[in-house]
């Protein structure tokens, strides 16, 4: 999902995703150094790449493995990622081979972008642009996560999200907040806006 943009190009925008998402960032250099997160996408755009081709796969598997022994985060290498991508603490988090995760999403630690079926095909999350999903949060099979939506921490989600939505709790619970979404901060909390109506 790095649509024509150079390899050089989207690990820079790595960097200044992480910067722009975590006030702890104090420089690049950091960034680049100390961020499992940051690690494990780098690894999975190399990864990625070999996937594409078929008597590439199994290094490409390999590499996977190297980078989650290294980071704590299993990305499979057919998963297709989006640009500025941001992998907070990183620890636990899984993201499945047919998972789709748009441009500017962010991950806390311990969430599962995984299947509920061992049928081949489709069977993980696709989320859109500007996801937040919370800690240790499960998205699970082929549902969809629209533009702007947060995942509360330790929500379950099976069901679709509507773009801009809040989904809470277990199972998770769909609200859509009152405040459009321009007006509300992208580092708000989701289980304070579980009051708004639905």
């Amino acid at each position: 999902m790095t649509r024509g943009r150079g390899l050089l190009g989207v690990l820079s925008d790595d960097l200044d995703a992480a910067r722009a998402h975590d006030p702890a960032a104090r420089s690049r250099l950091e960034v680049a150094l100390a961020y499992p997160g940051v690690h494990a996408l780098w690894a999975y755009r190399a990864a990625h790449r070999l996937w594409r081709f078929p008597a590439m796969r199994l290094p490409a598997r390999l590499l996977s493995q190297i980078a989650r022994a290294a980071t704590g985060i299993e990305i499979h290498p057919g998963a297709r990622l989006g640009q500025r991508m941001f992998i907070d603490h990183g620890m636990g988090v899984v993201i499945g081979e047919t998972a789709v995760v748009g441009d500017d999403v962010m991950l806390y630690h311990g969430v599962t972008l995984g299947g509920r079926s061992l049928s081949r095909g489709k069977r993980h999350p696709t989320l859109g642009d500007r996801v937040t999903v919370g800690a240790g949060a499960k998205v699970l099979g082929p549902v969809w996560i629209g533009d702007d939506a947060q995942i509360g921490a330790n929500a379950v989600v099976v069901k679709d999200v509507p773009a801009g939505a809040v989904a809470v709790g277990i199972p998770a619970r769909v609200r859509v907040p009152k405040a459009p979404v321009a007006e509300r901060s992208r580092n708000e909390d989701p289980s304070e806006l579980i009051e708004y109506s639905i």
